[in-house]
């Protein structure tokens, strides 16, 4: 009994109370979701997104009152020739009043007409920060509405950030509800073609399902130490279903292959003790792994990457708790069940004088797989260079890698506030981008600063990339301390015109002007100065979580299996399924040519979070299949098969369960390729990706090339007498100790 590690005891106890531990699970489930909905979640504010010198600017400006406000623009427009002006000035009157009684509206601006005179725009402002616009805007657009069905005869619309970020919000929803009608199905299809039962293919659905409940509830209460973004679902949704799926189905297959082997000699308590002595091991590995090489995400200092990592974290810890808890009483339970209908069916063959037949166990893994093991196990130098050398050149496109901050002028034109938005910049293009030059000073010198930064303004007006015949606005706070000059650019924020226009601005204009004045300090913001200052921010941290990720995957598998070998192979083969996973993203996403077939419009880059998310969540969701691969074949080792043998037995008998799970995987990511978000679609398509080349190229054909290669050198410097003495429970040693 001593020899029983703790997922064994964990299994034996749950075996022999398999009601106390499905209640208590459902309990802990219940307990998490209710403690979750009471405590509400903690939004994250819009000071936790500040980053580099815009995120200074954007300081300075709100600790003098000059920040950021939600805005909303009315756009009121002949539905056909000429505009009505009587019509058109009463049409704004309706509007102003109706927009000036609602509580969540703190002004409304004269209504300004477009240089073509075809079209009038009302500004109107709401109160509170930035980022609570998309929940008050709603009432404003219950007006805009009214005021349309008003006036039959024009067009009265309204978009702005808020009414955006509303919009891609409530897509987001129905997004993630389309990808739950998708990935479901499939993944049921798929389970039943491993089990084929309806029953046990129902059994990691039930337990990902539940796990991903728990999670939510936990990760609620998580958000009041570490605000909320808004994108922690999606990655709960997302990792949930895909470790919750594979971490009961590695241990299901365990517990039948044990059932088998025994051959009606164990008892299901018994067999679930098998189980948990290997697979429920290797999912505590596992699941370790992932959890620590998702911690290497909070190295970003980024509130999105926290909230992700957070999530992450979260739910792989609650399915790998399902896993070694009430994943066992629900086998016992089913077991049980499956024993008394052969007892049953045992007892009929015998009064009608009939043998029971024994069905002859199916073999492991079929042609499919015995065809994509066949080129390792014949040839396995020439098989290692060639799916190496295919895998760099699937990399090769990452060179040309482009990163970028997606804005609103990259979300999906289905959106109608999206639809409203372009018509409004085809009509008042200075309203594009803005640029915000932010200074502090002492307050006598409040018109000093404003004079240099007129002066900014006039010269910057010279620049073909700034926007003309506009008068630069200076706002300066009460105590004359901040002062915050506006620049318009009629090029949308992703461009490069505007992103040269940020470069004048900050290394010509700037320095020339109200630089020059000491005891003045001065930062950019704006719409492109946050999206080049998160890129460059990101690009910044990259090496060190990238490094953090490398170092802490090697410890991770060497401290597993002891070999210092087999560490490096797995921080190797791990960067080159996530390199090779980037190179088709870029070759993809990049460029235009597969905008028909994905249904998204080409970014002409990659969203800045997507490479360093890639591989952190690629890196510990392939240690699943390293850890899974890996132990058995350590445990072939183990019981007295040479290195060859072993390796061989040990992929061969995980290929097809590895396989399914990574097919579960790759049906869960690839569901958020149908999503509109283009952030989204590059996440799903470069996991999916990734996840088919790791399961089918890495670990069926250059992880045992590699390791046939080696031989017993694979396993440096643990020796043969060593392995021995750390081997896994087999069904013989168990009967003796049961």
């Amino acid at each position: 009994m001593r020899n029983l590690n703790r997922p064994v005891r964990m299994a034996r106890w749950s075996a022999r109370h398999p009601w106390r531990a499905i209640t208590g699970w459902f309990v802990f489930v219940i307990l998490c979701l209710g403690a979750g909905i009471a405590a509400g979640s903690n939004a994250a504010t819009t000071e936790d997104f500040w980053v580099g010198e815009a995120g200074h600017a954007e300081s300075m400006a709100t600790e003098g009152g000059l920040q950021r406000r939600p805005t909303e623009h009315v756009m009121i427009s002949s539905r056909s020739g000429p505009l009505d002006t009587a019509a058109a000035a009463s049409a704004v009157r309706d509007l102003t009043g109706r927009m000036a009684e609602l509580p969540e509206v703190d002004s409304v601006a004269a209504p300004v007409r477009s240089k073509d005179g075809t079209t009038l725009r009302v500004t109107v402002v709401l109160k509170g920060p930035e980022l609570d616009g998309r929940k008050n805007v709603v009432p404003l657009l219950g007006q805009t509405a009214k005021v349309a069905a008003g006036h039959p005869g024009l067009v009265v619309e309204e978009t702005g950030s808020p009414a955006i970020s509303k919009g891609v919000n409530d897509q987001r929803g129905e997004d993630l509800a389309l990808s739950e009608r998708i990935t479901l199905p499939v993944t049921l299809v798929i389970l039943l073609l491993v089990f084929g039962s309806v029953v046990m293919a129902g059994v990691p659905l039930l337990l990902a399902l539940s796990s991903i409940a728990a999670t939510l509830g936990l990760a609620m209460l998580a958000s009041h130490f570490l605000p909320d973004p808004g994108v922690g679902t999606n990655m709960i949704l997302l990792i949930g279903l895909a470790v919750g799926v594979d971490y009961t189905l590695f241990y299901l297959k365990r517990e039948r292959e044990e059932r088998a082997r025994a051959d009606g000699r164990l008892g299901s308590e018994a067999l679930v003790e098998l189980a948990a002595a290997t697979a429920g091991r290797a999912i505590v590995v596992s699941g370790l792994a992932v959890i620590v090489s998702t911690a290497t995400l909070y190295l970003a200092t980024d509130v999105i990457f926290s909230s992700l990592a957070t999530g992450t974290i979260l739910v792989v810890a609650v399915a790998m708790v399902s896993s070694l808890t009430v994943l066992p009483a629900l086998l016992v339970k089913i077991g049980h069940r499956t024993e008394r209908r052969a007892a049953k069916k045992a007892a009929r063959l015998a009064r009608r004088g009939k043998p029971v037949v024994t069905k002859p166990a199916k073999p492991e893994n079929g042609r499919v797989f015995g065809a994509l093991m066949r080129p390792a196990q014949r040839c396995p130098a020439i098989t290692l260079c060639v799916s190496v050398l295919v895998m760099l050149a699937v990399a090769a496109p990452a060179l040309g890698l482009k990163l970028i901050d997606p804005g609103k002028d990259t979300f999906s034109r289905s959106i109608p506030a999206m639809q409203v938005y372009d018509r409004l910049t085809a009509k008042f293009p200075e309203l594009l981008v803005k640029h915000e030059v932010v200074a502090r000073s002492a307050p006598d010198r409040a018109g000093q600063v404003k004079q240099a930064l007129v002066e900014l303004g006039r010269r910057a007006q010279t620049d073909p990339l700034f926007a003309r015949n506009t008068e630069p606005t200076v706002h300066t706070s009460a105590d004359g301390r901040i002062s915050v000059l506006e620049l318009a650019v009629p090029y949308p924020a992703p461009s490069d015109r505007a992103i040269a226009s940020l470069d004048h601005l900050r290394k010509r204009y700037l320095p020339a002007t109200i630089g020059e004045l000491p005891g003045v300090e001065t930062a950019v913001s704006g719409d492109v100065a946050r999206g080049q200052d998160y890129v460059t921010h990101e690009n910044s941290k990259l090496p060190l979580v990238i490094g953090f990720l490398l170092l802490l995957t090697f410890v991770m598998t060497v401290a597993a299996f002891r070999s210092v070998m087999i560490g490096l192979i797995g921080v190797v083969l791990n960067l080159l399924s996530a390199a090779a996973a980037l190179g088709a993203l870029v070759a993809v996403f990049q460029g235009t040519w597969a905008e028909g077939l994905l249904g998204f419009d080409s970014l002409g880059a990659i969203a800045s979070r997507v490479p360093l998310f890639l591989f952190v969540i690629l890196f510990g969701l392939s240690m699943d299949y390293q850890v899974f691969v890996v132990s058995r074949i350590k445990e072939a080792m183990d019981h007295g098969m040479t290195a060859r043998a072993a390796v061989l037995d040990g992929i061969g008998r995980s290929a097809k369960v590895v396989t399914s799970a990574a097919m579960v995987m790759v049906t869960v990511f690839a569901a958020f390729v149908f999503l509109h978000l283009t952030e989204m679609k590059q996440m799903g398509f470069c996991l999916a990706v990734a996840v088919l080349l790791d399961a089918v190229v890495i670990r069926m054909m250059i992880l045992p090339s590699i390791l046939l290669l080696l031989g017993e050198r694979a396993w440096w410097p643990l020796r043969p007498s060593r392995r021995a003495a750390n081997a896994a429970p087999t069904t013989r040693t168990l009967q003796n100790v049961i």
